[in-house]
């Protein structure tokens, strides 16, 4: 399926969405736990964290640790918990800045390591498995500054999926933190999601391997069709979170 038929489709899920709206009381409070769980569990696993979804929902909803896991993936967790709580408050409104994307990291991160949460990274850093190269620090503030300077434009020019996308790439591309920058830019993707009226988007641990091969080929320019591009791995994932949410209102 092509990209353009892919949004129309999109398009069409999504007024379905619409008109089962709005949840209110219990059942929504329900549905934002789900989603906290299963955005923190698979964006950590993604990333390598080895808690199942039932560990983390352990964690994140009953504050109970797990016997034979590291302190670190406890507090990757907890961590995402909390700034998925506050991408959820910053859903409420309409912008996406600079300051957004700090806040979130520091949130995400200040239990592993105050001192480099929310802050950009002062060493060159290198992504596993990739050939593509992040910029050197000192470019690191002149390019996210750039970034933002873009974003009303493009939210404006693009598709919401196609806007969320494009965030969620310009910022592993530029990969302003030392660490946690693939959370980060999953949890910016989904409060441009969020913002247009999409139900949270998870990229399931099984696409791993698609996503990053999704990614490298943006980073090396070496698409050989439109199916290839990040853009419509991002539009797939949006798609089956549209039918899960039908699915959740169905029952």
């Amino acid at each position: 399926m092509s990209t353009s038929a892919l949004f129309k489709r999109i398009d069409s899920l999504r007024a379905q969405a619409d008109s089962v709206r709005p949840l209110t009381g219990a059942a929504a409070g329900r549905l934002r736990e789900y989603y906290r769980v299963g955005l923190t569990w698979s964006s950590n696993a993604l990333e390598g964290n080895s808690l199942t979804l039932i560990e983390t929902k352990v964690i994140v909803e009953d504050g109970l640790t797990v016997a034979g896991k590291s302190m670190r993936e406890l507090l990757e967790a907890t961590g995402h918990a909390a700034a998925f709580d506050r991408m959820m408050q910053l859903a409420q409104g309409k912008e996406i800045t600079e300051d957004t994307i700090c806040e979130l990291h520091r949130l995400f991160y200040f239990a592993i390591d105050a001192n480099q949460a929310g802050q950009y990274r002062q060493q060159q850093v290198f992504i596993s498995g990739s050939e593509h190269k992040p910029p050197s620090p000192s470019q690191v503030p002149k390019k996210m500054a750039a970034l933002f300077r873009q974003v009303p434009k493009q939210q404006k020019k693009l598709h919401s999926v196609a806007f969320a996308a494009w965030l969620h790439l310009q910022l592993v591309s530029i990969h302003p933190f030392v660490d946690g920058n693939g959370r980060t830019a999953r949890l910016a993707m989904n409060l441009a999601l969020i913002q247009k009226g999409y139900p949270v988007t998870v990229i399931p641990p099984i696409r791993r391997a698609e996503y990053i091969r999704a990614l490298e080929r943006e980073h090396l320019k070496r698409l050989k069709r439109e199916e290839d591009s990040f853009e419509h791995f991002i539009a797939e994932c949006v798609e089956q979170a549209l039918i899960e949410y039908l699915r959740l209102f169905e029952e």
